[in-house]
């Protein structure tokens, strides 16, 4: 009883894995610090993503947090809010994830190769690294909507 429990839970995981398709990433995220929502588009077969929402678009002064972390200081002026933070992003149907693209830190300004990974239909695995995905990390999002339900 217990293998044909288990023989029946790996086959539904690995129907899970393999149904995944290219447009699964598509749509609004909520990154693991649950502060920023992140909307992923597509464009002839490169997937991007921008800051839609942010708990605290403004600083204590009432002006909007801009990208001052950024190397490049004629960028520095740039809000956080609409910011374009996944870079060319493509999908590879034989590994079942999106990889090839960049991700940028507007917290720390660095900006990272990336490869993704859904979990589910409900959460992304993003992976940020330099040079070899081994020296990297791991975040994770949850699928939400636009609005603000919190």
């Amino acid at each position: 009883m217990k293998k044909t429990f288990t023989l029946i839970c790996l086959a539904i995981f690995s129907n899970t894995l393999l149904a995944q398709q290219e447009n699964d990433i598509l749509g609004y995220w909520l990154n693991e610090e649950g502060d920023a929502k992140i909307q992923i588009n597509k464009n002839n077969d490169i997937f991007t993503g921008k800051i839609v929402w942010l708990e605290k678009p403004k600083d204590e002064n009432g002006q909007w947090r801009l990208d001052t972390e950024n190397p490049d200081e004629s960028l520095r002026n740039r809000k956080k809010l609409g910011l374009q933070i996944l870079h060319n992003l493509t999908w590879d149907a034989d590994k079942k994830e999106w990889n090839d693209g960049e991700i940028y830190d507007a917290r720390e300004g660095d900006t990272y190769s990336l490869f993704a990974r859904l979990k589910n239909q409900n959460a992304i695995d993003l992976r940020g690294y330099i040079g070899f995905s081994l020296f990297g990390k791991t975040t994770n999002w949850t699928r939400t909507d636009l609005e603000q339900k919190e």
